[in-house]
């Protein structure tokens, strides 16, 4: 066998991962907790528990929906998350179904 047909073999070879790779990387970007049922209570969650488990809300984030909640008390719903700087109609949306009162 010479180096070139050696040289071809090789690039069908990476030519066969890179579908695999790039497949790997699609499900990297997704949700972390895709598939498992999550629900936070956004009335009692620590800001490091909202950051974890809600899409869309980082640490930042997370720390407001603590400080407003203390100043305003208890969310009486999920969309009154969106009083919360940063925190819009879409946010309330994708974690709807997480979200516990």
């Amino acid at each position: 066998m010479g180096l070139t047909m050696i040289k071809r073999l090789w690039v069908i070879a990476l030519l066969a991962l890179v579908p695999a790779m790039g497949y790997a990387a699609d499900e990297m970007k997704g949700d972390k907790y895709e598939g498992i049922e999550i629900e936070v209570n956004i009335n009692t969650a620590s800001s490091d528990e909202l950051a974890t488990l809600l899409l869309g809300v980082g640490a930042t984030k997370a720390k407001q929906i603590v400080a407003y909640r203390e100043v305003h008390g208890e969310f009486k719903d999920a969309d009154e998350l969106q009083q919360v700087k940063g925190i819009g109609q879409a946010t309330v949306d994708k974690n709807r179904a997480r979200i516990r009162l």
